[in-house]
């Protein structure tokens, strides 16, 4: 009865231990290292090995590690399936080897971890019912040994502990990195914002200023002939008129260049259409909801597309391309389809474009996906959240347009 009570105060020891370890920060590394350690310590194993889920959910890294194999944390990867680690992630079940590794059709030796030093072993998967599967928790003794089912109840407990950590690690790395991301935005709207009116302030001074004062000479000067040389001032008249039409197509570009003015008449679905039919050489099939949206969420899906077409008549070498625009209860998306020669997205490598088209959606509330592999052509892929009439939202009423 004592041996119970005291082996009792010993996990309890341990629990309190974990828990004191999972609330002294945020970084899932240092955290997988403490539990690590005080693992080995409490179950009298020899090494523990905390393998954490990527949060695409396709592979384990090893984040964490007893010594003298701390040094591998980071460096081992692991897709979900191989080895005894991988098997565990995908069955979310646990499993104990205790010994003979090499005869278990799920052991695959893992070098940086020297598994032939080790008999024995016991993994279990890391998981809660919020988190779901976060990770796998390893253990090995180097002489053999029979895990019993109170040893496999202990990990598992610390297990669903550990998940919960890591969830919320997860949590705060991904806010920190969308803080950090939205940072990198504000810094490129603002620069952006200052080329823009620098090269606007260009445009306007050397271009429109400039012409509008070519056509004050041309009217000052066929007002003082429009009586003694009639047929002079009508040739400056012509030269007039000529310069008003090029003054007025560069101010509508710069206005443009500002608000796409296509908005505000035709809504989305028009500047999408519109954007097709501007490019080139490329056959376009669209399909476009008749919706409106408000004005900042037109702006950026407008925005997004203009770059992803872009992008196609640059790097593409497509012949056609899909535009589509929907709207499904509070939601927006808009993808542009190519048939290119498609790419193998890096996570973190976009060039500027990319990121430019992701950090629109994200400002807005929404999130940009990339489909694309050689070969196959490209997806763009933006679906952003539309603000209910609750949260202010009206739609824009429609401007009509002038019958030509």
């Amino acid at each position: 009865m004592s041996e119970a009570l005291a082996d009792l105060e010993r996990e309890n020891a341990l629990l309190l231990a974990i828990i004191q370890a999972t609330s002294e920060g945020p970084g899932v590394e240092p955290l997988a290292a403490a539990v690590a350690r005080l693992i080995t310590a409490a179950t009298a194993t020899d090494v523990c090995f905390v393998h954490v889920l990527d949060d695409a959910g396709t592979s384990l890294t090893l984040a964490g590690a007893t010594p003298p194999l701390d040094g591998a944390a980071g460096k081992v990867r692991l897709s979900l399936g191989t080895g005894v680690t991988g098997w565990v992630a995908s069955h979310q079940r646990p499993a104990i080897i205790v010994d003979n590794k090499e005869a278990d059709p799920r052991y695959q030796p893992i070098p940086a971890l020297r598994g032939s030093e080790f008999t024995s072993m016991a993994s279990v998967p890391m998981s809660s019912d919020v988190a779901g599967l976060v990770g796998v928790l390893n253990v090995h003794t180097r002489h053999r040994r029979e895990f019993t089912d109170r040893d496999i109840r202990l990990l598992t407990m610390i297990g669903r502990l550990v998940a919960g950590a890591v969830h919320l690690a997860r949590l705060h790395r991904q806010l920190a990195g969308r803080e950090r991301s939205h940072e990198r935005f504000v810094q490129q709207v603002v620069a952006a914002q200052e080329a823009e009116r620098r090269r606007l302030a260009g445009d306007i001074h050397d271009g429109i200023s400039q012409r509008l004062v070519s056509l004050s000479y041309h009217l000052d000067a066929a007002d003082r002939t429009v009586r003694d040389d009639p047929a002079y001032a009508a040739e400056e008249i012509v030269l007039a008129r000529s310069l008003a039409d090029v003054t007025m197509d560069e101010a509508r570009a710069a206005i443009g260049g500002l608000r796409p003015p296509v908005l505000d008449d035709l809504g989305l679905a028009g500047g999408l259409a519109s954007l097709a039919r501007s490019v080139p050489d490329l056959h376009a099939v669209l399909d476009l909801a008749d919706e409106r949206l408000p004005e900042h969420v037109e702006v950026a899906l407008y925005r997004i597309a203009q770059e992803a077409l872009q992008n196609v008549q640059k790097h593409a070498g497509a012949a056609s391309t899909r535009l589509i625009f929907e709207v499904q209860a509070n939601t927006a998306r808009v993808e542009v389809r190519d048939d290119g020669v498609g790419f193998t997205p890096e996570p973190g490598h976009g060039g500027y474009g990319l990121n430019s088209m992701a950090e629109r959606a994200e400002l807005i509330g929404g999130r940009l996906t990339i489909r694309s592999r050689r070969g196959s052509g490209t997806s763009v892929i933006a679906v952003v959240p539309i603000p209910s009439v609750d949260a202010g939202y009206a739609p824009p009423v429609r401007r009509a347009t002038p019958a030509s």
